[in-house]
């Protein structure tokens, strides 16, 4: 039979409800083993800054026993660089709308880093197998992790698109492989403040988290089983929330089960006439050692008193009948060989059938959110269209206004130097110009002073 091993899933996000040096005692004490305050949330610049230092080994100089999967050497660049990228614009359209400079954003990473009531980063801490399962793994081993991790970033992202990745690192320097994991989670579409905005607890509510956390445990184990060619699966939850592979469900189970019952009592009774030919093999080897005395015919012929012949025939028989006993649980085991490959079969199957389902329903969810900004574009296209009509009908009003009074002798002077500034400031290109000049000159002296 196939020894299917149970690994232990962690996932776990900071949280900013946890600052009492118990919850940090505690934070020591998760699954990984990790000494990180992994039950602290990233509130400010300072923290990230601890955070980098931990992350990347500052502190005790282990770099070499660390594997940098997204980002750079430095964590705190990395979440600069992304609120850079993600909040910039957003920033500038803000502060466009403001009348007040004391109003306006300067920075939006140091806006959040000072503000109170946001988290400036969001850090999440995951690990496939406890200590005891990598206890006497070696590091080659170990390492093989890179690639499930690798995958649990690429998930992550895919599940939860609102969440922005900064940096992740894998750290090996620990019994357990674990994967620490950086970015920003993002609210867009906000009718206070700016438009696009730091979201923690809109991306990460209490019931998303419970549902994030099933379907990334069910995509770790599948690349688990992948990259190490195994059939493990996932130890269940406290709250038996995981769905693991159901013996019910396999073809022959109930089969089996009715045939296990049944040739009990055959297993017993062979198991009996085991014994007795042991103990009858002795016997016959006493018998057939003493033939030599026996000998009263010929060389070639033995005679046996009556009382030897029946223990050679009895012992002749039970050889038979343990031998078709044996046929039938051979059978049996032959059953259960079959079975026990088709549980295997249908345990990849079923892993990867759900696997395949959690992204399945995380691209269709992407796909109709694509549909749904394609949507928006549309409409903002048209929007965008209608008001350049607007624009480009009242822009032909001013031109033609300035052509008209161009053409009047006593306005001549004066709006062929406005005209001069339009151009000189950009406001009008050189065609324009020339376009406004042409109509002017259409007209000579004598015309003017008709």
């Amino acid at each position: 039979m196939i020894f299917i091993e149970e690994l232990a899933y962690s996932f776990h996000i900071g949280s900013d409800k946890n600052k009492k040096n118990i919850s940090r005692v505690n934070g020591k004490n998760n699954v990984s083993g990790t000494t990180s305050l992994s039950n602290n949330a990233i509130q400010n610049s300072k923290t990230l800054s601890k955070v980098d230092k931990h992350n990347y080994r500052k502190y005790d100089d282990k770099q070499d026993e660390i594997v940098i999967i997204r980002g750079t050497t430095s964590l705190y660049s990395d979440v600069q660089k992304l609120y850079k990228d993600e909040f910039e614009e957003a920033r500038l359209e803000y502060n466009s709308k403001q009348t007040r400079d004391d109003r306006k954003i300067d920075d939006y990473f140091t806006n959040i880093s000072n503000n109170t009531k946001n988290d400036l980063a969001c850090e999440i801490i995951i690990e496939l197998g406890d200590k005891k399962y990598w206890d006497k793994k070696d590091i080659n081993y170990k390492k093989k992790m890179t690639n499930v991790f690798v995958e649990q970033v690429k998930d992550l992202e895919l599940l939860v698109p609102n969440f922005k990745i900064a940096n992740a690192i894998i750290h090996y320097d620990e019994t357990s492989p674990h994967l620490h994991i950086v970015g920003v989670p993002i609210k867009y579409k906000n009718k206070n403040g700016m438009s696009k905005q730091v979201g923690k607890s809109d991306v990460f509510t209490k019931s998303t988290l419970v549902n994030l956390q099933d379907k990334m445990r069910t995509l770790c184990i599948d690349s688990f089983n992948k990259e190490y060619k195994t059939f493990s699966k996932l130890a269940e939850k406290k709250k038996g929330r995981n769905l693991d592979y159901n013996t019910s469900e396999m073809t022959n189970y109930q089969k089996v089960k009715d045939e296990i019952t049944k040739n009990q009592k055959d297993l017993d009774i062979i198991n009996q006439k085991s014994l007795e030919l042991d103990n009858d093999t002795t016997d016959i080897k006493n018998i057939i050692n003493n033939l030599k005395g026996n000998i009263t015919t010929g060389k070639n012929n033995v005679i046996l008193n009556k009382e030897d012949k029946e223990k050679n025939i009895n012992y002749i028989d039970k050889v038979d009948n343990t031998n078709k006993e044996y046929k039938k649980i051979n059978e049996l085991s032959l059953t259960l060989k079959n079975v026990d490959i088709e549980l295997k079969n249908n345990k990849i199957l079923v892993e990867e059938n759900n696997a395949l389902k959690v992204k399945n329903n995380a691209l269709s969810s992407e796909l109709e959110n694509k549909n749904d900004e394609i949507a928006d574009l549309k409409e903002n296209n048209f929007s965008l269209k209608y008001e350049l009509t607007i624009w480009k009908n009242k822009f032909m009003k001013i031109i033609n206004f300035i052509k008209n009074r161009l053409t009047r002798w006593q306005d001549k002077e004066k709006y062929q130097e406005f005209t001069n500034d339009l151009l000189h400031h950009g406001a009008i290109d050189y065609d324009t110009y020339e376009d406004i000049i042409n109509t002017k000159n259409a007209k000579s002296k004598d015309d003017f002073e008709r």
